[in-house]
């Protein structure tokens, strides 16, 4: 195995799928000359060419239907926002095109189309470029919403959702793209769809998803320290859903923590909390308890930044809270 960073993860499953696949490119603000805003396209233009790495205007409605058009005449597009909260310009196309053509074409045009780039908060950029929009996107019938949490989970499923013949929208973060970890010399792919049980326990149940997840592991490693096992749930895959794990786990520990940087108000931390109560509620030992952002805009300021996102003490509050203790 050898280590390699979150943003090397990106590159090499962009490369190695393109290197396979003419019908692949890779479209967005500063992808080619510049490498990348993040430097997750480093190398491909030298690689690929203007042809398949093609740095597109401040015009993210443009570009995004520009590959959407593609994809429906036999491509398979790579789409970078530089970050998701830009995508709500191009967010028409991504909903109304990418996500319908299927069934509104009757089956006569798959849209095998990915929609990546950073999501949620990045220290302080401000409330206008601080937002979650994994709910937002897993509303969408016809989406796929993939979240990787770490360097393995990341190159694996980017892997796998370039190569699913329909749209993906895949979110990183800003925070983890210099993050590092190990990955096989050799091909490999994750199934979208399929959640991981990154910690095994028995007292509790937690489930998250992203870069939010390590304040899960700094909580289990504190609740270890006074005989608490929690059993930690990564979703890596917010839709579809991955209810089967998630259902074995709780009726394993009678206990759920559901952790997520987001909103709280239609989260899929709600959509989780109802499945769970509509499928395993017997099995319950405790109402679940939910960790989101506080339900305002993002603050700029450090302090209230810090107050705004969840954090280990916030999971370790309500692991105990579901454990009477």
């Amino acid at each position: 195995m050898r280590t390699i960073q979150f943003r090397e993860a990106v590159c090499e499953a962009m490369s190695e799928e393109m290197r396979h696949d003419e019908s692949i490119y890779l479209i967005g603000e500063e992808v080619a000359e510049y490498n990348g805003a993040y430097k997750a396209s480093k190398g491909m233009l030298d690689e690929f060419g203007p042809k398949r790495v093609i740095d597109a205007p401040i015009a993210e409605l443009g570009f995004a239907g520009i590959a959407v058009g593609s994809a429906m005449n036999g491509n398979r597009p790579i789409v970078e926002f530089m970050t998701f909260n830009f995508s709500l310009v191009g967010i028409d196309q991504i909903i109304n095109n990418a996500a319908k053509m299927r069934q509104m074409s009757g089956g006569q045009f798959n849209i095998p189309i990915v929609f990546r780039g950073p999501t949620a908060s990045a220290g302080q950029l401000g409330a206008t470029h601080s937002q979650a929009f994994e709910n937002w996107f897993a509303n969408v019938p016809g989406l796929k919403v993939v979240v990787p949490s770490n360097v393995y989970d990341c190159k694996g499923l980017l892997k796998a959702a370039i190569r699913d013949n329909d749209p993906v929208i895949f979110m990183e973060s800003e925070q983890m793209y210099g993050d590092k970890g190990e990955v096989p010399e050799g091909e490999y792919t994750i199934p979208l769809g399929v959640a991981d049980i990154k910690r095994e326990g028995t007292d509790v149940t937690i489930v998250s998803f992203g870069k939010i997840i390590k304040e899960a592991y700094k909580a289990a490693d504190e609740l270890a320290q006074e005989g608490i096992s929690c059993e930690v749930i990564d979703l890596r895959t917010v839709r579809p859903l991955d209810q089967e794990t998630i259902l074995k786990s709780v009726k394993k520990t009678n206990r759920l923590v559901i952790l997520e940087e987001a909103w709280p108000f239609g989260s899929i931390s709600s959509e989780i909390t109802y499945f769970v109560q509509d499928q395993a509620f017997d099995h319950l030992d405790a109402p679940i308890q939910r960790i989101t952002t506080a339900d305002t805009p993002a603050p700029y300021s450090p302090v209230l930044l810090q107050e705004w996102l969840p954090n280990a003490n916030d999971v370790v509050k309500a692991v105990k809270k579901v454990l009477y203790k």
